[in-house]
């Protein structure tokens, strides 16, 4: 299975090179011997290949694209191909993983988003990131959909059922922190860095089945992956971070633009008031006034307009655990 992603820019100049990668910074600068081996096994691997580009078209709309070359290099399985000669992108694979199986899709990937579409600028970081993120999406996707599943993964997907959970929402809503908690049962308080990250977690759910839980970053540059990684999901989890009202008309909006997308009519919806331990209550009358709360949320957002689907709505507190295990229970109970 794919694990990281990595680009070089300006693979000639070694002190000169910038290195992105993605989800973990796993190469660096200070890695000059690797990086050397890479650049060097690559190289070496277009002689002895002695295949044409992909893209041998060069014009202020196409880059020259090589055909990948596969190389094992300081214990990472590692699949390259190099584009306009300056900038090398890399996937790491695990070691029993066969790049081969993803050749066809990431040369597909490589040409489609490079010359088949809006381009990309790699003057940009912001640009060259969402390069990555769009192409781990959607290669992590093509391994967990088509290439075969680790032992792990396929011992549960033959026995049980298998649900791929679909976790989104705008920035420092908390839905790491969710998965996190999920995941090992832990909260932590300076865990507030926003994710830059695409994540997938898989979670045993007891006797009910295993969650695939994706995990999308919120920042606004990132919400136009969130239909990617949509694609083949059995249900949608919305996260609010109900303490920031400034931002709930943001919220609403990012929201009902993935609802209005006649493609994903049908898929179950869970909407996630988290944080509710940060709303300032009155002693008196506590339940009322999450009733009346929760009445105003959905008021806002609309919620009682969505068609096409069923859905609910439950308060949150990752950090004080409220209803975490109940929003395990929902999701089985809306699938």
């Amino acid at each position: 299975m794919l694990h990281n992603i990595f680009l070089f820019k300006g693979k000639k100049d070694l002190e000169d090179l910038n290195i992105y990668c993605y989800p973990k910074e796993i190469i660096n600068v200070n890695n000059k011997l690797l990086v050397n081996n890479i650049i060097k096994g690559h190289d070496q691997g277009k002689i002895n290949d002695r295949k044409e580009s992909l893209s041998s078209c060069k014009n202020l709309n196409h880059y020259k694209i090589d055909k990948p070359v596969a190389l094992y290099i300081n214990d990472y399985n590692i699949y390259t191909s190099c584009i306009d000669e300056d900038i090398i992108i890399g996937l790491i694979f695990e070691d029993d993983d066969n790049p081969y199986d993803y050749k066809e899709i990431f040369e597909e990937l490589l040409y489609e988003l490079l010359n088949n579409g809006n381009g990309y600028s790699f003057e940009e970081e912001m640009e060259i990131d969402n390069l990555l993120i769009s192409m781990f999406i959607d290669l992590r996707r093509y391994g967990d959909e088509v290439v075969e599943r680790t032992p792990e993964i396929e011992f549960y997907y033959q026995k049980e059922a298998f649900f791929k959970v679909f976790l989104f929402g705008i920035d420092e809503v908390g839905k790491t922190s969710f998965v996190r908690k999920l995941k090992t049962g832990e909260f932590n308080d300076n865990y507030f860095t926003p994710t830059r990250k695409f994540n997938i977690e898989y979670i045993q759910a007891e006797d009910k089945g295993l969650l695939a839980v994706w995990d999308m970053p919120g920042q606004k540059i990132f919400r136009s992956k969130w239909l990617k990684g949509l694609q083949d999901s059995n249900i949608l989890v919305y996260m609010i971070d109900i303490a920031n009202q400034r931002r709930f008309e943001e919220s609403k909006k990012e929201l009902w633009k993935i609802l209005n997308n006649n493609e994903l009519n049908g898929i179950p919806l869970l909407i996630l008031g988290n944080k509710s331990d940060i709303v300032k209550y009155s002693d008196e009358n506590y339940e009322t006034q999450l009733q009346n709360l929760k009445e105003e949320v959905i008021d806002y957002f609309d919620f009682e307009k969505v068609k096409n689907r069923n859905w609910k709505f439950i308060f949150t507190s990752v950090k004080t655990n409220h209803n975490i295990e109940k929003t395990v229970q929902t999701i089985f109970e809306l699938l």
